[in-house]
This record gives C-alpha cells, structure tokens and sequence, in this order.
C-alpha cells in the first residue's frame, strides 16, 4: 500500500501526476504493441523480396538458356517449334474450357426456364383458383344480401302482432346472414391478400445442376476433347503440343530444319481446317451417347467417369460410320480435362 501512495500519490494535487504516469504507461504499451507489429511486416517483406528474387533469378536462368539455344543452329528450330506447340496446347485447352463453360451456361439457362415455367403455371394456376373462388364469394354475398333485403321487406310487411311473435326468429335470421356475409368479406380480403402476394412473388433463383445434367455436359465435353485430339492426330501434333505444354524447353528436340518447318505446317494448316463446334452437333452428341455407353462411375453421386472406363476414341466419319481406337484422353488429362470436368 505505501509504494502505491508513493506512485501514484493519496492527496488531490498528486491525482494530476497519477492519470499522467497512467496515460505513459498505456502510451509504452501501445507502441510496443506497433512495434511488433513494424517487425513482423519487416519480416513478410523481406520474405516477399527474397521469394521476388528467386523468381527472378529463375526467370533470367529461363531467358540465358532461351538465348543460348537460339543461337545455337541446332536447337533455334527446335525452340521455335516447341513455342507454337506450347501455345498450340494453350489454345486448344482454352478451346475446351470455353466450350465446356458455354455447354453449363446453356444447360443451366435451360432449367432455370423450365424451373421458371413451372413456377409460373402453378402461380397462375393458383391465382385463377383464387378469382373463381372470388367469384363464388361474391356471388354468395349478393344472394346473401337479396335474403337480407327480403327478410327485412318481410319484416317490415308483417302486422303489429306477428311482428311481436316473430320479432325473434326474424332477428335470428337476420344474424344469421349477417354474420355469414361478414365471413364471406373476411375470406375475400384474405384471398385478395394471396392474390397481391402471387403478383409480387419473387421468382426462384437458379438452381445448381443435378448429376445427371452434369454426366451428360461432361460426356460432351469428352466428345468434343476426342474431337480435337483427332483434328490433330495428323504428323501426332496433339500429343506433342500437350508434352510441350509438360515440359520445359531444351527437354525436347523435333530434329533439324526440314523435320521442324513441316511440324509447324501442320500445326498452321489443322488449326486453321479446325471446323467449329456448331458445325459439330451432330457428331459430338453421336460420340457422347457412345461415351454414356461404355462411362462408368466410382458413386451414385460422381458427375466425372472413371478415366479406365473411357479409353475407346470414336472416330466418326461424315457418312456416320463409326471406328474405334484407344486414347484415355481424361486419364492423361488432355487440354486440363480433370479441371474442366463438371463435378
């Protein structure tokens, strides 16, 4: 107790002195607390840089050995060759993805329609339930009222002495019919209610696909892959844009001059006979239902089939006939199937 007197004081002029040793106190505390926080980003970026330099020190190794094998005769047509069939192999993996990513759009702007379509007929549906029942109620209450309006006229008919007899059973009737009628309002503007609430209905947002949507887009999808890789079977230009798209340059040699500039004529002239999707349809869906045929999956609820259960290409010509080889095209993850693939 006598060292907290001496610190922070016990009479009214030592308060001033003990809310300023307090508020030092916390200032120390919260710069150290900025401090180590100081020290700990000094450490992330100096991290950052030296990760930035290995990159670049990689990347300069990368563009020496770019250089020295350009200037060498043997291997300039070589490097040049690998370039086109590495972006070869981009662009077709591009291709697909695009294609796969328009097959979703499509197939999923199709059942949110029909889902949409569905919502709007049971919507309309209910709503014409609900005017017919207006009508009904409506026609209820104007029957209703007409008994009113005669019950009272009959009333109103009857003789000083029945009417004193009957005064009873008349008012009970006329009860009776009004409180019907005060149901038959209430049930209208109940129903008036879930009218107004049916037009204001916000519609169904969309759905994701169910698996058997996302089987049959993958089997397309594995249709148009087959599709490619057989466009570019020729002088085997799929297979080694997709090993060059695995590699690294200098790992590859295509040969000399001549064996490289007929390499890259095939490549120019495939890519350029290459017909579009649309020009397709026929034969893709074709391919795919012989796909569906022979697709196995590990589960009820796996979308991507087994890479062993889809190693027949089908070759279809433009007279329909039909010719088998093998290619597991998904199990060697051609033009990144295993990302495309819906799952």
């Amino acid at each position: 107790m006598t060292s907290l007197t001496a610190i922070f004081g016990n009479s009214r002029e030592g308060t001033g002195d003990s809310e300023k040793l307090l508020e030092l106190y916390w200032n120390r505390a919260e710069l150290k607390k900025e401090f180590a926080n100081l020290r700990d980003e000094s450490f992330r970026l100096k991290d950052q840089v030296k990760e930035q330099k290995g990159y670049t020190a990689r990347a300069e190794q990368k563009l020496e050995q770019l250089e020295n094998l350009l200037l060498d005769p043997e291997w300039v047509y070589t490097t040049v060759t690998f370039y086109q069939f590495k972006a070869l192999n981009a662009h077709l993996t591009n291709k697909v993805a695009r294609f796969a990513e328009q097959l979703k759009q499509q197939r999923e702007k199709r059942q949110h329609k029909k889902l949409l379509q569905t919502w709007q007929g049971k919507q309309q549906l209910e709503a014409r339930r609900i005017k017919t029942e207006l009508q009904q109620l409506r026609a209820k209450g104007e029957e209703l009222n007409r008994q009113l309006d005669d019950e009272r006229e009959r009333f109103s008919a009857m003789g000083r002495l029945r009417r004193f007899f009957l005064r009873r059973s008349s008012t009970r009737r006329l009860d009776e019919i009004a409180d019907e009628l005060e149901s038959l309002r209430v049930r209208e503007a109940l129903l008036r209610e879930s009218l107004a609430q049916i037009a204001q209905g916000d519609a169904p947002d969309a759905q994701g696909l169910d698996i058997q949507s996302k089987r049959s887009i993958n089997l397309m999808i594995l249709s148009f892959a087959q599709q490619v890789y057989q466009h570019f079977s020729v002088n085997n230009v799929a297979a080694l844009a997709k090993e060059a798209g695995g590699r690294s340059i200098g790992s590859i040699k295509y040969g000399g001059k001549r064996d490289c500039d007929q390499l890259l004529m095939s490549v120019t002239q495939l890519h350029k006979s290459m017909p579009k999707a649309s020009e397709l349809a026929g034969v893709l869906q074709t391919r795919a239902r012989l796909l569906a045929a022979k697709a196995r999956f590990q589960s009820e609820d796996d979308a991507v089939p087994t890479a062993e259960s889809l190693t027949t290409l089908f070759e279809i010509d433009e007279d329909g006939k039909v010719t088998e080889s093998t290619a597991n095209l998904l199990g060697e993850n051609y033009w990144g199937l295993s990302m495309t693939l819906s799952r």
